[in-house]
């Protein structure tokens, strides 16, 4: 029981950093130095990260800079998470019972052909598809409105 319970923190652990890549984040060092840049790579076995168009506290750019796992305090993730879940509600709406989120994976799918994700729709044709993505740029255009 207690395996199974790692095992999926392990899993959610790496998911939560695979959400990581091409985003903005700030990462502290334990020598207390600060990086802030678009995390581009990670490796899942030592946790060392890529980062591209950083910059230090004392804002000196680096194209790439790529730090050691071990010397990692934090991760902080700078831009708010997409909302996948008030997406699937809203295309709930437009589909009753025909959406079907996955958090986990990061995608809504509706009448099981059409794949959403943040990016928007990344499979699926025809006239429902195009409904569904002037449904998700409504939304995205709603969010930048509200943020301003």
């Amino acid at each position: 029981m207690i395996s199974s319970l790692a095992t999926a923190g392990s899993s959610r652990f790496m998911r939560e950093l695979a959400a990581l890549l091409d985003k903005a984040v700030i990462v502290k060092t334990i020598q207390g130095r600060k990086f802030t840049g678009r995390l581009i790579g990670y490796d899942p076995n030592n946790l060392n990260l890529c980062l591209a168009d950083a910059k230090d506290e004392s804002g000196s750019g680096f194209a790439r800079i790529f730090i050691k796992g071990n010397v990692i305090a934090e991760i902080i993730r700078t831009e708010e998470p997409f909302d996948l879940k008030g997406l699937a509600e809203r295309l709930e709406k437009a589909f009753p019972n025909m959406v079907k989120l996955h958090e986990e994976a990061g995608v809504i799918v509706v009448m099981d052909r059409i794949r959403v994700t943040e990016e928007g729709v990344i499979e699926g044709t025809g006239p429902t598809a195009d409904r569904v993505k002037r449904i998700y740029e409504q939304f995205i255009k709603e969010k930048k409105s509200s943020e301003s």
